[in-house]
């Protein structure tokens, strides 16, 4: 099967660490355009699956853009869509991975009479998305595209609340490549050691740093936690959210946890990175999708507190394989901070249950052949 991908981010995001993991059975025949230029394609380079960036210039449509900004960028998609327009006539179908990516699909689809799938990677909702964009995305998904592969059944769900078609959407979580979460012993002690942190117990924080992904009450909790709990927030601004990042550092400062607080950056060392945590918090405060870091700390063995609500409440049974607190509670999340320190033994035996039932339930063989399934029927 002759796939073109589609995709808006040069980054190398969620949505497009997924997208690496599927496109790779199709390589050989296959094509990934982006809309960005990035470390995303690098990455891809690297694995051996054919890219192209097919646009020359970014496109400044948010998710909580107006009607106005949206049209005011339209005619600039036009080129964009002309090549993908072309392109997709030398291919089975169209996989659209990203909103903007649907958008430039959905009119690709039609004109090339090449049917359209969309793997929604968002909770289609007006706490993510303007009205305006959710109303496009749903329209645009009930009349073009053939299938729609949602991350979770909170992601389907929002889906068909928001109006979208019942009967075209199939959920498939995301899949893992369980050993790239193998990481010795040595190199974990060797990178603590570098990180300056080899005798604290460490709360690693995995994703960019945006409002909405909740990094403030993570530090908020770090406040109320004894000293010799240190926080690592791994990951940088996306999309224009520096200001964001800016009162992160002004918090820090201001609640003096100067050197409890290690910002990170951009990282591909993800799985050592983890590895080399005690502790993995999730803080998102509106619903999230799925929750990649969620399996990947599993899959690193480490003990995981995930905000109840959304695509996290599939992933984690309270007590069980990790721990659930409600979302935009800082004091809540520092409790289980503090008994996950404390209670080292009894967390061990959780993260090592999360490991072996992760490990099984999202094997990116398994979910591969899932997706193949789908696109072949």
């Amino acid at each position: 099967m002759k796939v073109l991908f589609l995709d808006q981010s040069g980054k190398p995001g969620g949505a497009e660490l997924c997208l690496l993991d599927i496109a790779k059975p199709y390589a050989n025949t296959s094509l990934i355009g982006l809309f960005a230029d990035g470390d995303f394609r690098k990455l891809l380079e690297t694995n051996h699956i054919p890219v192209e960036v097919l646009a020359t210039q970014a496109i400044k449509v948010r998710k909580q853009s107006s009607l106005f900004s949206a049209l005011a960028s339209l005619g600039k998609l036009t080129p964009l869509i002309n090549k993908v327009i072309h392109r997709a006539r030398e291919y089975d179908l169209i996989y659209a991975n990203t909103q903007k990516a649907l958008v430039v699909g959905a009119v690709a689809s039609f004109f090339a009479r090449r049917p359209l799938v969309y793997h929604l990677h968002d909770i289609l909702s007006t706490e993510h998305f303007s009205k305006t964009n959710l109303q496009v995305a749903i329209t645009l998904i009930n009349r073009f595209v053939s299938l729609v592969i949602a991350n979770s059944q909170a992601s389907k769900t929002a889906f068909i609340q928001a109006g979208g078609k019942s009967d075209i959407v199939e959920v498939v979580y995301n899949g893992f490549e369980t050993k790239n979460y193998q990481i010795s012993e040595v190199a974990v002690k060797n990178l603590r050691q570098k990180l300056g942190l080899a005798e604290k117990f460490i709360v690693g924080h995995f994703s960019r740093l945006s409002p909405w992904k909740g990094q403030h009450i993570l530090i908020n909790s770090l406040a109320e936690c004894p000293e010799n709990i240190t926080v690592i927030l791994v990951g940088d601004a996306l999309f224009g959210e520096d200001e964001y990042v800016q009162e992160l550092h002004q918090k820090v400062t201001a609640l003096g946890l100067e050197n409890r607080v290690k910002f990170l950056g951009f990282r591909d060392d993800i799985p050592q990175l983890m590895s080399a945590c005690d502790l993995v918090a999730h803080t998102s405060i509106a619903p999230e999708p799925f929750g990649r870091v969620i399996v990947e700390a599993m899959l690193c063995g480490k003990p995981v507190i995930a905000a109840k609500a959304g695509g996290a409440m599939e992933l984690v049974e309270d007590g069980i394989n990790g721990f659930l607190v409600t979302p935009n509670n800082p004091q809540e999340l520092a409790q289980v901070i503090n008994t996950c320190c404390q209670e080292k033994d009894k967390i061990k035996k959780i993260a090592n249950h999360a490991k072996i039932t992760a490990s099984q339930r999202f094997d990116v063989n398994i979910i591969n052949q899932q997706i193949q399934e789908l696109l072949e029927r």
